[in-house]
């Protein structure tokens, strides 16, 4: 992307999405996963989505060596929800109690593919 005019706006538009829309409902899902609550279907297609997304974004962000702290960050968060979700399947299968989200085998197959490293170099965990 050479066009000046072009990375502004992109800038812009995936700003305003992660301060609307993306940080809300992933901190929301951090913190229900925190109390040991399932992901439902909708949240885990939510993550689908933003998954999905990086691959887009992806190239924008390692030309760009500003935005990787931040985005990786952003990946880790996304990661730790994701992480704690299958965490909180598991020991709810193996503690018999019946579930109100998703059978672990489903969250296993949709959760593990996105559980990647992300391409991003300055990825900070702490």
């Amino acid at each position: 992307m050479k066009d000046p005019n072009k990375e502004t706006a992109m800038i812009q538009v995936l700003a305003e999405r992660m301060q609307k829309v993306r940080l809300p409902r992933a901190l929301e899902m951090k913190a229900m996963v925190d109390r040991g609550e399932p992901l439902g279907d909708s949240d885990l297609m939510f993550l689908e989505e933003v998954f999905r997304d990086v691959g887009q974004i992806a190239p924008f962000v390692e030309a760009h060596p500003e935005w990787q702290d931040l985005a990786g960050r952003i990946m880790h968060l996304y990661k730790e929800i994701t992480e704690k979700a299958l965490e909180n399947e598991k020991q709810e299968s193996a503690a018999e109690r019946p579930t109100q989200g998703l059978p672990v085998a489903t969250i296993r197959h949709r959760l593990m593919p996105m559980i990647q490293p992300t391409t991003f170099h300055s990825v900070r965990t702490s």
